[in-house]
Parts: structure tokens; sequence; C-alpha cells
């Protein structure tokens, strides 16, 4: 029996083991539709195709028609615009209407016949002849209420009986124009209590205020003021008629002292909803008449 030798044994090779395998997991996901041939897109195509043909027409339009035919399709398309046209020159809504130079907006028979448009930039100032600006407008009023202050004055001083009543007169410059105050105090009411009679010394401060303002032309408001007592219930009035009646008793005084009737504009009642002296509702120089020159 032969047995195998030592340096055999050490030649034969030793058996591995085999290697894992490598395990692949592949994810698929389903989507419903392709991005890239879904529908959305003919949607944008077919307002595209449909904007660029009435692009298209409208250019067409525009050529063969003339500027009458184009003014009768857009009076047709906007048909407020006619009677705005027809009724106005430039001033009705908000920011509405045409150009105040525009021929077809002129609402007379004889329409304007210029072409050429008036650019006014926008930091221009009116002159003397337009009225100046806001600080010259102001200096004038303020020069006018220094002139009928310093008239009247003169005037109250040269009589005794009257001189008094200088400190129940004010005049100041308003936005609105000149404005003379004639105040009622403790001492002294212009009308008897209650009522819209003028006194004796008010009529003739009045006449001597009427003598200061007759010459000039500016448009006038009377407007009267009392004070915040209350009437008694049922007694027929109230400080609303109140002053509007003194108002007119103001007004006609002024009259009879050479003032025109034509440059009054409004007369005037506001009862107490104006005081003089807003701390004290009741005092006596809430109760005053105003005369307002307007500019």
């Amino acid at each position: 029996m032969t047995s195998a030798s030592p340096d055999a044994a050490q030649a034969a090779p030793a058996t591995l083991p085999a290697p894992p395998q490598q395990l692949i997991v592949r994810r698929v996901v389903v989507t419903a539709g392709d991005r890239h041939h879904g529908g959305a897109w003919k949607v944008a195509y077919a307002d595209f195709v449909t904007a660029m043909m009435a692009f298209f027409l409208l250019l067409w339009l525009l050529g063969a028609t003339d500027e009458n035919k184009r003014k009768g399709l857009a009076d047709y398309f906007t048909p407020t615009l006619v009677k705005t046209r027809e009724q106005s020159a430039g001033s009705n809504g908000l920011l509405g209407g045409s150009s105040r130079i525009d021929a077809d907006a002129h609402p007379y028979a004889a329409r304007q016949t210029g072409t050429r448009a008036l650019t006014v930039p926008m930091n221009a100032r009116g002159g003397p002849g337009e009225g100046g600006n806001d600080a010259e407008r102001a200096a004038r009023r303020t020069a006018m209420a220094a002139a009928i202050r310093a008239r009247l004055a003169t005037r109250l001083q040269a009589r005794p009986d009257l001189r008094g009543l200088l400190k129940q007169v004010r005049v100041v410059a308003t936005p609105e124009g000149v404005r003379i105050d004639l105040v009622d105090d403790a001492d002294f009411s212009m009308f008897t209590l209650g009522t819209a009679r003028m006194v004796p010394r008010a009529e003739a401060l009045t006449r001597e205020l009427a003598e200061v303002v007759r010459g000039g032309t500016a448009p006038m408001v009377v407007r009267g003021h009392t004070d915040a007592l209350p009437w008694r219930t049922n007694a027929g009035a109230n400080n609303w008629t109140l002053s509007a009646g003194r108002a007119e008793a103001t007004r006609a005084a002024l009259v009879r002292g050479g003032v025109a009737g034509a440059r009054f504009r409004r007369i005037e009642g506001v009862a107490a909803t104006e005081p003089l002296v807003p701390a004290a509702p009741a005092d006596p120089r809430n109760r005053r008449m105003s005369v307002l020159l307007l500019d």
C-alpha cells in the first residue's frame, strides 16, 4: 500500500469560499402622463394665435378705414363717450372728460379749431394777471385787511358816539378773502335780545362799514352767529332762524348804506356752530356778524 509523500500534501491548493452576490434594487416611478407631451401648451398656443388674429384684424381695420369710420367704431365700443363729449369740455367725472382745447369736446356750435397742444410746466406759477401764487394772494389779502381796518378806524374815531365801538370790530385775512367781524360783548349787543332788530348804534356802525366797502367790487357773504344759550321750549324760533334773520338784517343795513345789492352772494345763519370762544359756548363774544369780502 503506497502512502502519499509529505511534499505532495503540501503542494495541493486549499479550497476558498465563493464571494457573496451583489444585490441591485431598481425603483421605477410611474407617472400619470409625460410632461413633455401633455396638453397645456395647446391652450397657451391657442391664446397666442387668438391674440395675433385680433392684432392683425386691428391693423387691417386701421388701414382700410378713414378717420371718421375709426371714430365711429370707437364710439360704438364706448357709447358713453359720445354723451360725455357732447355735454362737457373736459370737466365731467373724476379726472375724466376731454381737454378744453379738444375741438370735439367743446359744447358750443363754434368749435375750436386749434391743433397745437398747450403744455404747462408743473412748477409754473400764475402772474399778477392770472391771480398770482398763494404767497402773493395772501399778501394782497393782508394788505387789503389792513387798509379796511385803518379806514374804518378813522371814520369811527371821527364820531364820538361810535368811537367806543372800534373794539367790537375785527378785520382778518382768510383763505377766502377778508372777513370783517362785528362782535358783541357783555356791554354791547348789535340786536335786541332774542330778535333780529338791530339797535341804533349797531345800525350806525354798519353804515360806517358800508361807507368803507361800497366802493369795491368784491362779492360779499354775510354770516350770522349766535351763542349757545338754549331757547325755551315751544318758543317758535331757535338759534338757526335767529342767526339767519340777523344776517339778513345786516345785509339790508349794508344796502341802505350804499353797498350794491348785486354784490351779495350768500346770506348764512350758522347758529352756534362756529364759536369765536370755543371754550365758552355761552360767551357773548360768540354773537357776531361776519361780512366776508371774497377774493
